[in-house]
C-alpha cells in the first residue's frame, strides 16, 4: 500500500502530505537518507539561536525529532498488537525535560538514525493486518500504517522548518 491509499488523520495530514507517494518502508528509508546527509556545519553555525522569543534551538528540534519518534513508534507497536488507545505527550515539556543543549548535534543525529533504523525494522515486522488496525492517539484515531508515514513526514517538516526559519534568515557565525 502507498501513501495515497492510506486514511488521512486530521492534524497529521499536514505530515503525511509532505511524504512521497511510495510504500511506507520506502517514506521511512528516504527519511532515514535525509538525515544521514544532512550538513551539521550550518546547524553548529547557528548554536542557540531562535528565530523568535519561546522557539527551540536546532539541538531541541532534533531532540524533538527523536522524541517524536520514540512515542509514535510505540503508538503503532500498540495499535498493531491490539490496543485500542494510548496517552498523549506534552512535547514542550518533553523538549525542557532533555536538555538537548548539552548534547553534541553529532550524538543526537546518530541517535536520531539509530532510531530510525530501529523503527524501519518494526515496520518491517508488521503484517499488512497489522499496519491496518487503528487505534485513539492524539487528536483522534489513526492506523499502524499512518504512523509511519507520519513519522517521515513529521521529519521532513521539522527539517523545512530548519532550512525556512532558521537557515534561510540567519547569516552563519564566521
Amino acid at each position: 500500500m502507498i501513501r495515497s491509499e492510506t486514511e488521512l488523520p486530521e492534524y497529521f495530514d499536514r505530515y503525511i502530505n509532505l511524504t512521497d507517494d511510495v510504500p511506507v518502508l520506502e517514506a521511512l528509508q528516504t527519511s532515514l537518507s535525509e538525515l544521514q546527509t544532512l550538513n551539521l556545519e550550518p546547524l553548529r553555525q547557528l548554536g542557540s539561536w531562535v528565530y523568535a522569543p519561546g522557539k527551540w534551538t536546532i539541538h531541541d528540534l532534533i531532540q524533538h525529532i527523536i522524541d517524536t519518534e520514540r512515542v509514535f513508534s510505540y503508538r503503532a507497536l500498540a495499535f498493531a498488537r491490539g490496543e485500542r488507545s494510548v496517552q498523549s505527550y506534552d512535547e514542550n515539556e518533553y523538549a525542557q525535560q532533555a536538555k538537548a543543549v548539552d548534547r553534541t548535534l553529532e550524538d543526537l543525529l546518530e541517535e536520531a538514525m539509530a532510531l530510525r533504523l530501529a523503527t524501519l525494522k518494526l515496520f518491517k515486522s508488521f503484517t499488512p493486518e497489522m499496519l491496518q488496525k487503528t487505534g485513539m492517539g492524539f487528536r483522534g484515531p489513526y492506523s499502524v500504517h499512518a504512523i509511519g508515514y507520519i513519522l517521515a513526514g513529521h521529519q521532513r517538516w521539522h527539517l523545512e522548518i530548519i532550512r525556512d526559519r532558521y537557515l534561510s534568515v540567519r547569516e552563519p557565525k564566521p
